[in-house]
């Protein structure tokens, strides 16, 4: 069944919506007791990197989240900053990342804030999507929502689609197990909608 991480962050109601269109089992997990029974994870997050990792810490649930996925090698998906944290750090804080993904992240290098201003927020369309079961089903250019001034780099070698905004970023990630998003799959429709059932579909670990 997907556990849909709550530590604090997110807004978790919005993808407990979805599941239930689509009569997919889930249920909000806060304890580490609670993840225990997560055969998928989603792992939301909106906001600063330093908070997400203060609160994700504080949650009790960072050590069997770290063996859930590292060691289990339960399927996860981080979403936005949820993305952002599975990174080794940012330039937004000091905090440590998770460290689940060999990559750190970076603002936008806006030198023209008339045409690119921060945040990004708004639709955009994924390009250079490579052959993944999360895509299974999506418009031939789908357009995402995003909103955030903060994203990996475009030579992040576990990427699996890339979007435009000042310059080509890292957007969808995937390395074994663990997938990151950058935008906001809850918010985008029925692309969305499809990225999350295909999520659901994988296979368990």
């Amino acid at each position: 069944m997907i556990a849909i991480v709550d530590y604090g962050l997110g807004n978790i109601r919005a993808f407990g919506n979805i599941f239930n269109r689509l009569n997919i089992p889930y249920f909000y997990a806060s304890s580490p007791s609670e993840l225990l029974k997560a055969t998928k994870i989603i792992l939301p997050g909106v906001g600063a990197f330093d908070y997400a990792m203060e609160k994700l810490n504080s949650s009790g649930m960072r050590e069997t989240l770290d063996d859930l996925v590292l060691k289990k090698k339960i399927p996860v998906i981080g979403i936005c900053v949820g993305m952002q944290i599975m990174a080794k750090s940012s330039s937004e804080g000091v905090s440590d990342g998770l460290g689940w993904i060999d990559a750190r992240v970076e603002k936008f290098n806006s030198t023209n804030n008339n045409m690119y201003p921060l945040p990004h927020m708004g639709w955009n369309t994924l390009i250079d999507l490579k052959e993944s079961p999360l895509f299974l089903g999506l418009d031939q250019n789908p357009r995402f929502y995003f909103l955030h001034s903060y994203h990996y780099s475009y030579s992040v070698d576990c990427s699996i689609a890339h979007a435009d905004y000042c310059n080509k970023f890292s957007c969808i990630v995937n390395v074994d197990n663990i997938y990151g998003i950058q935008c906001h799959p809850e918010k985008s429709h029925h692309n969305g909608v499809t990225l999350l059932k295909n999520f659901a579909e994988l296979p368990d670990a």
